[in-house]
């Protein structure tokens, strides 16, 4: 579940504080997608919760009843009826059968769950030393490795892309198989030193593998990561966090786009000739009349 799903506006209907003690329940817990249906409907209907049989949560949550004992069991309880009587213990006097509680929507909790994320990142910012020892690794690299499989394909994608216009030889990685080892070996070949990796849940194991294979053939592997816990650690020389928002059916990941940004740049200062071939590249996209704008 996502850090900051929001706990209401002051309405004074009283059902804020039972959305946050659901809260601090379920985002305790790494839930599966449909897990985090059915704890988002508990959190719509904080004040009824307790009284819900699991039938009507499933019901309520557009889920099998099975999904829900399995949900409860995901929160450490034997099945829904413990955890029936654990929301019932620890509910208000009077919660039942309250007024609707006027709070955030589930996107609006999941843009605050990433703005929190954001504000987080920036903290961690504030000691730049991180950043700019992984620019300067990233920068010396001939070739540069960029790896992201499954859900973190897209943020080695992106990463990739940029980085291509200012670093002279950069080869990205988003298929797993027989032949990732392959083109690690290739890149190791041809001079590489530094593999970066985008790693974000749900954590493949060929991640892991890849990393441990990176670093036993010799390269220094710096990796983004959604915590500093995150299985790939252990095969990390630098490790990079920025949280992804658990606020939606499908994680989001602001925090890791836009630490990846923050690299970029950082990279860009370890190369001397970066704005020069920005410059070409501009010059060239007009006389190609690449863009419209």
């Amino acid at each position: 579940m996502g850090t900051d799903m929001g706990t209401g506006n002051g309405n004074g209907h009283g059902n804020d504080g039972a959305s946050a003690r659901l809260m601090k329940l379920f985002e305790a817990h790494r839930l599966t997608p449909t897990q985090r249906r059915i704890a988002h409907s508990l959190v719509r209907r904080a004040a009824d919760a307790p009284f819900l049989s699991s039938v009507e949560v499933a019901e309520l949550a557009g889920v099998s009843q099975p999904s829900v004992t399995r949900f409860a069991v995901a929160l450490g309880f034997d099945g829904y009826p413990a955890l029936r009587r654990h929301l019932r213990e620890v509910a208000p006097v009077g919660a039942s059968g309250g007024e609707p509680t006027d709070t955030y929507n589930e996107y609006q909790e999941a843009v605050h769950a990433e703005i929190e994320n954001l504000r987080h990142l920036a903290a961690l910012l504030a000691d730049p030393e991180p950043v700019a020892r992984a620019g300067a690794l990233l920068a010396a690299s001939r070739p540069l490795v960029v790896l992201g499989l499954r859900a973190a394909g897209a943020q080695a994608g992106g990463f990739a892309y940029f980085a291509a216009k200012v670093h002279p030889d950069v080869r990205l990685l988003t298929e797993g198989g027989t032949m990732l080892a392959d083109r690690i070996d290739a890149a190791v070949r041809a001079g590489a030193s530094t593999l970066l990796c985008f790693a974000l849940p749900r954590h493949p194991r060929e991640v892991v593998d890849a990393l441990a294979y990176a670093k036993a053939a010799g390269l220094t592997v710096v990796t983004v990561a959604d915590s500093a816990f995150a299985p790939v650690a252990a095969h990390s020389d630098l490790l990079l966090p920025a949280a992804v928002g658990t606020g939606l059916a499908f994680d989001t990941a602001c925090a890791p786009m836009l630490l990846g940004r923050v690299l970029l740049e950082a990279m860009c200062d370890g190369l001397p000739d970066a704005q020069a071939r920005l410059e070409e590249f501009d010059a060239r996209a007009a006389e190609r009349g690449l863009f419209v704008d």
